[in-house]
């Protein structure tokens, strides 16, 4: 396989796109995510297009012992990952005291565990090459605290901040790590998340995946760090520093309720 990308959450969304982004510039893929039927329907469609190589990997991220087990394999096929896209996240709507606990810890796993363990598995070998390119979605909910969805937002905060910092840590390697911060999206995301009566989503144009991918595949491409694709929310990472905390949560919380 050349060029390799790696990227999870590959079976719809930005994902799904950013598979046939790379797939079009006539390099290979492997795609990570839990539905097989759904990913093997993309192979084909990607080995049709462009004549590449495309690898299924039906896994659960859930399962923290994944990462090690897609590692495993790769290594054993002897595949090297050039290029690891950590799309794979979900979040969830709801007070924390009110909401399932397993359900949060899942979160977890996908969004924060098993991206670090993966990136943790796969970056020595970029760095033993001294190349390679590493996405990582996080989100303009990295910037802020969020109510009523505590812990996805706590975990986007983590993303940005771990993707910047191991990015000045490669900043004198050919390794390049960029931090993807998307708005709303018109994906499966919101309905999964139970936010598609949020005013968030119903208030605001969401973008398409395609825009969203090609926004952020090329930033990667481009070695930025933290890239927003939403022009309405550049300024926020500097703005919210202007605004009295208590202000903050409020209008952050105001985005997240129901509305008719």
């Amino acid at each position: 396989m050349k060029n390799t990308a790696l990227i999870t959450g590959a079976s719809s969304g930005i994902g799904k796109e950013f598979a046939r982004l790379h797939a079009k510039n006539g390099d290979d893929v492997i795609l990570v995510a839990r539905r097989k039927q759904v990913l093997e329907e993309l192979k084909s469609e990607l080995e049709t297009n462009f004549g590449i190589t495309v690898k299924v990997m039906a896994k659960d991220l859930s399962d923290l012992t994944t990462p090690q087990e897609i590692y495993n394999e790769l290594k054993a096929e002897k595949v090297e990952v050039e290029y690891l896209i950590n799309n794979a996240g979900f979040g969830g709507h709801g007070n924390f005291h009110e909401r399932p606990l397993e359900k949060d810890l899942a979160m977890i796993n996908v969004n924060v565990t098993s991206l670090m363990l993966l990136t943790k598995l796969i970056l020595p070998d970029m760095v033993k090459r001294n190349s390679g390119r590493i996405m990582n979605v996080s989100s303009t909910a990295s910037f802020v605290p969020g109510p009523l969805q505590a812990v996805y937002y706590a975990t986007k905060a983590f993303v940005t901040s771990f993707s910047e910092a191991i990015s000045e840590e490669l900043s004198d390697t050919n390794i390049t790590v960029t931090a993807l911060c998307p708005g709303p999206i018109d994906t499966e995301f919101a309905q999964t998340g139970n936010l598609g009566n949020t005013e968030l989503f119903k208030k605001n144009k969401a973008a398409t995946p395609k825009s969203v991918a090609e926004f952020g595949y090329t930033s990667m491409m481009k070695g930025k760090r933290v890239v927003i694709n939403d022009k309405r929310m550049r300024l926020l990472p500097k703005v919210v520093s202007l605004f009295p905390r208590k202000m903050l949560l409020r209008i952050s919380k105001k985005t997240m309720q129901n509305v008719n």
